[in-house]
């Protein structure tokens, strides 16, 4: 999967379901990670990871 199509997967994933959209890539990783679907489970990593930087830094 493209950068471009990462980044568009974590923005619609980010729209639906907002605050809790890194913990549901996180989940779905681990899923995949469990069952051995280890190409999906880095594609959902990758996608986990653009969504933290979207977020960008905590201030506190």
């Amino acid at each position: 999967m493209l950068a471009t199509e990462i980044q568009q997967q974590a923005r619609m994933l980010l729209d639906a379901h907002g605050d809790k959209a890194v913990a549901e890539a996180a989940q779905k990783a681990k899923s995949l990670e469990e069952s051995g679907a280890t190409a999906e489970a880095q594609v959902w990593r990758k996608i986990e990871a653009a969504l933290k930087q979207m977020r960008g830094p905590h201030s506190t």
